[in-house]
């Protein structure tokens, strides 16, 4: 928020919350009915609008709306239940899983800027993402188990985040230990650990290529389990990460502003860098590494409804989903013949409007002319 401006009006924040959410759910929904009514699915078959919705409807509605999705159309049966399976079992859950995971980063960028008081610090900055990328591609580049890699990558890539996660944690053990020795830390083993993923990766030239897709962000993962197991890890981390927006709010003001109000700043610390790791290594598991989205949104929040974690962060969450389905929109609409990684989009959107951030902060810090 900025400095010298009130703060908005409780009411005028539960207006724009709700605005959020509304309008996250209609480009959700709206964006099923673009990419298949343009055309925008890998087969490039193109359903005529009318019969997206009617699908759609019939599907939610456990078939009480439209018993016949397809009527009105010149669809044949089999063309209706091939269009059904698209909408229903393709694109669907694609735009989900871009919704849980645009919510989960958003919500872990947030929080990871709060116990750092640092609005450059994002999910990846600590290299939970690249410990979960060096995950997948040992397991990739090294052939384990083949036959059964479309369950062990996001297996191996939670288990490579959170580990990074606890190996941040003990790298800054200590019973002072700062946000700085955190940051510089997590700096350090993401460094480290890129290092040993380039190294796997030419262990094995013509593996490693079929991992470029991954490691640029997808959403290819997207159907019905993943995008359960993807929702209930947001659900319950999220929602245990928002119950620290006191905390947050306290550690704005310093540590020892935070102590003298009964908060135990090393230990709110650990557990939302625990709970933030977690989070970010369950939906990198499912989608590769999607860069900006954590940082990104909380500085979209913090200026629309304001410093108050206690909204900030499930604010995020919503800003995080909208801005993902709208980059994988993006990717589908600029090359609706290919599949390109989303996480190309999402850096293109990021990379200028984080200069942008940096240039008005250096205008302040530095007394900059208007």
């Amino acid at each position: 928020m900025v400095a010298g401006h009130p703060p908005p009006a409780r009411g005028r924040l539960v207006r724009r919350l709700a605005l959020l959410v509304g309008a996250t759910v209609a480009v959700g929904f709206g964006s099923v009915l673009l990419l298949l009514g343009g055309g925008l699915v890998p087969a490039t078959v193109q359903i005529p609008f009318r019969a997206t919705l009617q699908i759609l409807l019939h599907q939610l509605s456990l078939g009480r709306l439209f018993p016949q999705p397809c009527a009105g159309t010149a669809a044949l049966p089999s063309q209706c239940a091939s269009w059904t399976a698209i909408v229903w079992k393709l694109t669907l859950p694609e735009v989900l899983l871009a919704m849980i995971v645009g919510a989960g980063l958003g919500i872990s960028g947030a929080t990871l800027q709060g116990i750092f008081r640092n609005p450059l610090v994002d999910p990846y900055l600590l290299g939970i993402a690249t410990g979960g990328s060096l995950g997948v591609a040992v397991v990739e580049v090294y052939g384990i188990l083949p036959a059964r890699a479309y369950l062990l990558d996001p297996a191996a890539a939670f288990v490579g985040g959170v580990a990074t996660g606890l190996a941040v944690l003990l790298a800054a053990r200590g019973r002072s230990t700062s946000v700085e020795t955190l940051l510089l830390a997590g700096v350090a083993i993401s460094y480290l650990l890129s290092g040993v993923l380039s190294l796997v990766l030419l262990y094995n030239p013509v593996r490693a290529e079929q991992l470029t897709s991954w490691l640029l962000g997808g959403l290819l993962s997207g159907y019905w389990p993943s995008d359960t197991v993807a929702f209930a890890l947001v659900l319950v981390l999220g929602g245990l990460l928002g119950l620290y927006g006191r905390e947050l709010n306290l550690l704005q003001l310093g540590p020892e502003v935070a102590q003298s109000a009964g908060v135990d700043a090393r230990r709110v610390r650990v557990e939302v860098l625990l709970l933030a790791s977690l989070l970010t290594a369950g939906v990198v598991a499912f989608t590769g590494v999607i860069g900006f989205v954590g940082l990104v949104s909380p500085h979209i929040v913090r200026r629309w409804l304001g410093t108050d974690y206690r909204l900030v962060v499930p604010a995020s969450g919503v800003v995080g989903a909208l801005f993902l389905v709208a980059a994988n929109d993006a990717a589908s609409l600029s090359f609706p013949h290919s599949v390109l990684p989303v996480g190309i989009f999402t850096a293109l959107a990021g990379v200028p409007f984080f200069l942008v951030l940096l240039y008005r902060h250096r205008r302040r810090s530095f007394g900059g002319g208007p």
